[in-house]
């Protein structure tokens, strides 16, 4: 699992789609794989929105954790994704990240018992290291439309980030939601929503 065939993989669904250019919003890992679809291929981009995250390196401890709980869970006594939340809470603190992971579950299909993961979290899991690193070269550019939205309580993006994300985007504006943390578009829908229109 790498960025450039996450990329490959939205370029192959865009041509099914029949769709030349498209705004493009990513969140966190989704975010990185948007700022190298636009430096690639910037024709295709109408518009960039990335939430959350900056084109570094990253080391996310708290994702060990995350993971760590989301593959020791008990996928066959299950009862809801709200009782996965709270089997989770002891681990992740944050009651957002807790709720995304678990939107990430599915009813077993064909009246099965159970739940399972709709991603493949044995090779999410693996590929971690290589998801943490920066998507995009020194080099890369996007010069069009670009919006950057940061969480306020969030640390995944810095006031000192803010000029590594004007040297890769140099029309990029960036926008700080003051009372959400990593996940502005749960945190604080309304401003999100508004800012993205």
């Amino acid at each position: 699992m790498t960025y450039p065939a996450m990329v490959d993989d939205v370029v192959a669904w865009l041509d099914e789609q029949g769709i030349a250019r498209a705004s493009i919003m990513g969140h966190s890992m989704g975010g990185k794989s948007a700022m190298l679809l636009a430096c690639r291929h910037p024709e295709r981009v109408e518009r960039l929105i990335v939430v959350d995250i900056a084109p570094k390196d990253y080391f996310w401890a708290g994702h060990r954790v995350e993971f760590a709980a989301m593959n020791e869970l008990d996928l066959t006594s299950l009862q809801s994704r709200a009782e996965a939340e709270l089997r989770f809470e002891a681990r992740v603190d944050d009651w957002a990240m807790r709720k995304f992971i678990a939107t990430n579950l599915e009813r077993m299909p064909d009246g099965a018992s159970g739940w399972r993961w709709v991603i493949d979290l044995p090779v999410v899991t693996e590929s971690l290291p290589d998801l943490e690193r920066n998507s995009i070269d020194p080099g890369d550019r996007f010069s069009g439309p670009t919006l950057f939205i940061v969480g306020g309580r969030s640390r995944y993006v810095s006031a000192t980030d803010h000029a590594l994300i004007v040297g890769h985007f140099p029309a990029a504006r960036v926008d700080t939601i003051s009372d959400s943390g990593h996940n502005p578009h749960m945190d604080a829908r309304a401003a999100f929503v508004a800012l993205i229109k």
